[in-house]
């Protein structure tokens, strides 16, 4: 009973079900709902809540602790001439279209990805090499009722098919007039109206504020939390003893105005993030710790792939993608790695994973280069994390506007000696002789390049040279004015602006896509609907069972509750009066992996059965050992096929004298 084999496949992925099951069971709902809600805006509720958290706790276990990174936590609201000196102002924008008769706002990439692909769905559905999924009659009924409403499927010619194909596959890479010239080209009208849509216009996603009693300080809230590491760079620097590499994190709010979200938690206007910013000297960007993942391999889709208008991934270990070029450097693909690994272990199907690598035109102005790891879910591929190589840009642009020097001076172990030739300049007389104009004539001087300097020096030794503004004024020097000697240079301290390689986590995306990979429902009954949630991630990992509401079950239910809390493991009771089996079914949905039952031999013989969720499998033993099995269970050290040889199966009778 205990190593019962589970048909998770048995039935097609049926989304309303689940999002059914989300509902009632309150993982998440809309925002505001009693007063009809904001589109974009959700809450979590206590289960949603409890996995987000985990999550959370696993990341900060797997990259915060796991490589010593430096955490922050800083303010949501930041002063507009932040995001001016970024670029976010100017460039943070998506391309948007308008119903042409009904203003309907939609995003342009969105709609033109929509209709295509509904085209395509439409050409397999009339060539009749569409699956159609079971069901029941009351989706029967909705079924028919939609299928009225919707036009008869159109077979496109194997030519329209590639085209289509093409677009699909390059189109993160289309501008905004380039989009405007697909809905135009294919006649992409508004499905919802059939109504023609006008040419795209860029529309900024940051929230605008102000701050202070009379608005006198604009603000934005912020997009990312990026921004306050690179502001804080030279605390985090001399915090970390001046030493690069390092890493800064934070988890927090952000908040993007999105055009038209209608995707559920994937695209929302206030989110949780998780970013990383890892330091590192742009002239090395090895990664010490790149042996211990240089054997992990990834599903890639690299950049002259989508170009050609193909979406073929290839399975390479990280080592070899570094090696090729395909991945820029260890560092990035040290973190390409790493992000692969913890989506797996919270419970991302592996097989629905993959790296795609930003094109040339959707890089982010900052990046040199960019890869997403998407995960595959009922809308198709979905970016959760973006793993950027920002070059100095940010560090860059900060430290010019502000003067604040964001840089690494690092101490060279073999001083640096060097000779060239350097202008020295008579200052009583220089300023006698070109008054106002001497700081101009000095500063062309000073910009001179070497080879510029030595034949300033030649004609100096003849007698005079002539320097010409960019005005276009002439000057005469003389030897007695300036004299040009070679120097050596001893340089014990470089100094450099580090570069940045971010990883960046959507969480709710991947909270989301997590519960669509995780829901099934049981073989013999399609409406047991299962979350088989890992326990690492799981809101409650034990449910406590007592099979009667009678006085002398209380005891035991508070010794077996205090034991796992005492082990650490978070524990419910569900003491209601209705049947043990839908008491199992309703925590199946919840996610909670395993559930221990009390039942009347536990009163008197100290026994107590374990469950597993998925393969609803039992054991048996006394109360301790139990305790001890499932302890092992939710912290990883064992597995259900190892619990079963330390506790025997479970037949369904217990002895009671």
């Amino acid at each position: 009973m205990a190593n019962i084999q589970v048909n998770k496949t048995a039935h097609p992925f049926d989304k309303p079900r689940l999002e059914a099951l989300l509902n009632r069971r309150f993982f998440y709902a809309p925002a505001y709902e009693i007063y009809g809600g904001v589109a974009g805006l959700y809450d979590y509720g206590p289960p949603g809540s409890s996995l987000q958290a985990n999550i959370i706790s696993e990341w900060r276990k797997h990259f915060i602790i796991e490589d010593h990174m430096l955490e922050l936590d800083t303010t949501i609201m930041t002063p507009a001439p932040v995001f001016e000196t970024s670029g976010h102002v100017a460039r943070f924008a998506d391309w948007m279209v308008k119903d042409s008769k009904t203003g309907d706002v939609l995003r342009a990439d969105h709609l033109v990805k929509n209709v295509i692909e509904a085209r395509l769905a439409g050409d397999q559905e009339a060539r009749g090499l569409a699956t159609q999924p079971q069901a029941d009659d009351a989706d029967k009924k909705k079924k028919k009722k939609a299928d009225k409403a919707k036009k008869a499927p159109v077979r496109l010619s194997d030519e329209e098919v590639a085209e289509y194909e093409r677009i699909l596959a390059t189109l993160d890479n289309f501008s905004g007039p380039e989009l405007g010239e697909l809905c135009r080209k294919y006649k992409i009208t508004n499905p919802d109206t059939d109504n023609e849509v006008t040419e795209p216009q860029e529309f900024n996603l940051m929230f605008a504020s102000s701050i202070g009693p009379t608005g006198q300080h604009p603000g934005y809230l912020r997009p990312e939390t990026a921004q306050s590491h690179f502001l804080n760079f030279s605390r985090l620097l001399e915090f970390n003893n001046g030493r690069v590499p390092f890493a800064s994190a934070q988890i927090g709010r952000s908040f993007r105005n999105e055009i038209s979200p209608r995707a559920g938690l994937l695209r929302v206007r206030e989110f949780t993030m998780a970013e990383i910013e890892h330091y590192v000297d742009p002239d090395d960007k090895r990664h010490e710790k790149f042996h211990e993942v240089r054997d992990v391999a990834l599903r890639l889709l690299d950049r002259n792939v989508q170009s050609s208008g193909r979406t073929d991934v290839t399975s390479m270990t990280i080592g070899e993608a570094v090696a090729k070029g395909i991945v820029a450097n260890e560092t990035l693909g040290y973190f390409l790695a790493r992000i692969y690994q913890f989506l797996v272990k919270i419970g991302i199907n592996p097989e629905r994973l993959r790296f795609r690598q930003h094109m040339s035109n959707e890089m982010a102005h900052y990046a040199t280069d960019c890869w997403d790891a998407e995960i595959h879910n009922s809308t198709g591929w979905t970016e959760c994390v973006g793993c950027a190589d920002r070059a100095a840009y940010d560090l860059t642009v900060h430290s010019k506007k502000t003067g604040h020097p964001l840089v690494v001076r690092q101490a060279l172990k073999e001083p640096i000696v060097t000779e060239k030739e350097v202008a020295e300049f008579n200052k009583k007389t220089f300023g006698k002789t070109f008054g106002k104009d001497s700081a101009a004539i000095q500063n062309i001087v000073n910009n001179l390049d070497e080879p510029a300097l030595l034949k300033l020096k030649g004609e100096l030794a003849q007698g005079a040279a002539t320097i010409t503004t960019s005005e276009g004024k002439e000057f005469k020097l003389t030897p007695d004015l300036l004299t040009i000697e070679r120097k050596t240079f001893k340089q014990s301290i470089r100094e450099y602006t580090p570069n940045v390689i971010e990883p960046s986590f959507g969480l709710g995306r991947i909270l989301y896509t997590l519960l669509e990979h995780s829901f099934w429902s049981r073989e013999q009954d399609v409406e047991r609907g299962v979350l088989s949630l890992p326990a690492v991630v799981a809101p409650t990992k034990v449910l406590i069972v007592p099979l009667s509401a009678k006085e002398e079950f209380a005891p035991l239910v508070r010794e077996v509750s205090s034991k796992l809390r005492k082990a650490g493991v978070f524990s419910r009771v569900d003491d209601s009066n209705t049947s043990i089996g839908k008491r199992y079914a309703r925590n199946d949905e919840l996610g909670t992996p395993f559930g221990v039952t009390l039942d009347f031999a536990s009163v008197q013989n100290r026994t107590m059965t374990l469950r597993e969720r998925d393969t609803t499998g039992q054991l048996i033993g006394p109360i301790d050992e139990v305790i001890a099995v499932v302890t092992d269970l939710v912290q990883g050290n064992i597995d259900w096929a190892e619990a079963c040889k330390k506790l025997p199966a479970y037949d369904g009778v217990q002895a009671v004298e």
